[in-house]
Order: structure tokens, then sequence, then C-alpha cells
């Protein structure tokens, strides 16, 4: 019996393994969310990142394949942070009043903390529309259901989502001025005079 020929080909150094891409996944985001601490996201570049990170570019491009996709990546962490204390907070208190105030309060901090990632690729279109905020509209319907205030509770949880979009939030605090405990306190006036 004889033995097959092997043909050697030029060897490849070996894909790496999941744990080595998760790794470099986790220090590319926290590369970026240091250098977006740093100085503006809209300053902060692709090559920035990886240079930083002390990756290449062909690893950075392997887990994000533009910024916008990057900045989506952090805000699904926070993103889900606010899920998880929503989910707790509305689990552990029995007023739909202060549960809807609490929550309102909390998405604006978020949209506040989080202004130029939600920015960053959206071509001027609303936060909004993104999949990944449609909860908090629910999430203020099911509120004012139980609240029960009379009217029409579609405008009025329209009224209260608006109020929380990132466009919104950005002209109240970089054309106006305000201060974001004067947003979050409008947002619970707004929500005092519609549910009084």
């Amino acid at each position: 019996m004889t033995e097959p020929n092997l043909i050697l080909q030029d060897q490849q150094p070996p894909s790496p393994t999941r744990a080595d891409a998760l790794k470099n996944r986790a220090l590319i985001l926290e590369t970026a969310a240091h250098l977006f601490a740093e100085k503006s996201v809209s300053e902060v570049t692709m090559s920035d990142i990886a240079e930083a990170a002390e990756v290449g570019k062909g690893t950075l491009y392997r887990h994000f394949d533009n910024k916008p996709q990057l900045c989506q990546a952090l805000l699904d962490h926070d993103q889900r942070n606010l899920q998880e204390r929503a989910l707790d907070y509305l689990r552990t208190h029995s007023d739909p009043v202060d549960n809807l105030g609490w929550f309102l309060v909390e998405v604006a901090l978020f949209v506040d903390r989080n202004t130029e990632m939600l920015c960053v690729g959206n071509n001027h279109s609303s936060a909004l529309e993104h999949p990944a905020h449609w909860w908090w509209r629910q999430t203020i319907a099911g509120l004012l259901g139980q609240i029960n205030p009379g009217g029409d509770l579609d405008y009025m949880t329209d009224l209260l989502y608006v109020m929380l979009d990132v466009r919104t939030i950005y002209f109240q605090r970089q054309v106006h001025g305000y201060s974001i405990s004067r947003i979050t306190d409008g947002l619970l006036e707004t929500l005092h005079q519609l549910t009084a």
C-alpha cells in the first residue's frame, strides 16, 4: 500500500481562536469608548481606533464595517443596562405615574450621554425610528394605559416619546442651552399635566 502524496502548501498562520476574536473585539470597543470620551466622536477615525488598540485595520474591520456599526455596539451595552434596570424598577414599584416619570428621566439621561453616538451615520433620521428604541414607546404606552388619563393615549404616547428623540434633546441642550436637569424636570412636569 502506497501512502498518498502530501502536497505541502504555504503555511498560513492559524486563524485566531474564538477567544482571541472576542478579546480583540472587547479591546476595540474599550479603546473606542476611551477615545470618544477624550475627543468628540466625529474627531476619532477608524484608523485612530486601530492604532490606539494596537490592532491591524483588517482586525478592526473584521469586527466593525464602519464607525456607525462600532457606535451601535457601544450603545448596545448601555441600552441593555437601561432595559435591565427598567425591568427591575417597574417590577418592584407599583405607582404607574412614578414609574413613567422614572422611565422618562432614565431614557433622557441615556440619550444625553450618548448623543454623539446616536447621531453617527443616521443621516438626520430620528433615533425613534430605530427598532432598538421602539421599546421606549411601548413602555410609555403601557404605563399610560395603566394610568388611564383619558383622551388620545396614542397621541400622548407620541408626545412623550418625541421628547426623547436625540434631535429634540440635542436642540434643547445645544441651541437653547438647557441643562439636563431642566429637560428632565420639564418631562416630569409635562407628564403630571397630562395625567392630572
